[in-house]
C-alpha cells in the first residue's frame, strides 16, 4: 500500500486532496467522512485514523493507484527490466546412491524483457495456469541453460 496509515494519515487524505484537483469537499465524499475532518489530517491537527477512515483510505488506496502501478511495473519489466523467477526445480540425471544423482536446488534466475513482456501479457489476457508455466520454464530455460 502507499499509504503509511499509522504514521502519515495526512499524507494520503493529501494526495487525494491533489487528485481530487484541490477539494476538500470531493475527498471527504470519496472517503466517508466530514469535510472539516478532511482538513484536519491536511493540518496536522488529526494525526490517527478511526478504523472507518482507515479501511476508506486503504480501499481508495487500492482502486485508484493500485493500477497504476501495476500498469508502470509491467511497462519496466516489458521494456528494460525483465522479471526475476524464483523456483524449485530437480536436476540430475544418475541413479540414486551415485555421485550423478538428482536432486532438488533453488533457483532464482533474471528473465530477459521479451519473456517477461510474453508473460505478463498471457496472464492479462487470462491464460491458463498451465499456459503460463510454458511460457515460464521457456523463459527460465533461455536464462539459465541457453545463455
Amino acid at each position: 500500500m502507499l499509504v503509511l496509515l499509522g504514521e502519515a494519515p495526512d499524507a494520503g487524505v493529501g494526495g487525494f486532496r491533489t487528485r481530487a484537483k484541490g477539494s476538500t469537499t470531493a475527498v471527504a465524499e470519496r472517503l466517508g467522512v466530514s469535510r472539516r475532518t478532511v482538513e484536519r489530517y491536511l493540518s496536522g491537527a488529526a494525526k490517527r485514523p478511526q478504523k472507518r477512515l482507515q479501511a476508506a483510505l486503504a480501499e481508495e488506496t487500492d482502486e485508484q493507484w493500485q493500477p497504476q502501478v501495476k500498469a508502470q511495473a509491467r511497462q519496466r519489466a516489458a521494456t528494460s527490466g525483465g522479471l526475476v523467477i524464483s523456483c524449485r526445480a530437480y536436476f540430475g540425471f544418475g541413479p540414486e546412491g551415485t555421485s550423478d544423482a538428482g536432486c532438488v536446488r533453488d533457483i532464482s534466475t533474471a528473465v530477459s524483457p521479451f519473456h517477461a513482456d510474453r508473460i505478463l501479457a498471457a496472464k492479462e489476457r487470462g491464460a491458463t495456469d498451465a499456459d503460463l508455466q510454458e511460457l515460464v520454464t521457456e523463459a527460465i530455460a533461455d536464462a539459465y541453460f541457453r545463455r
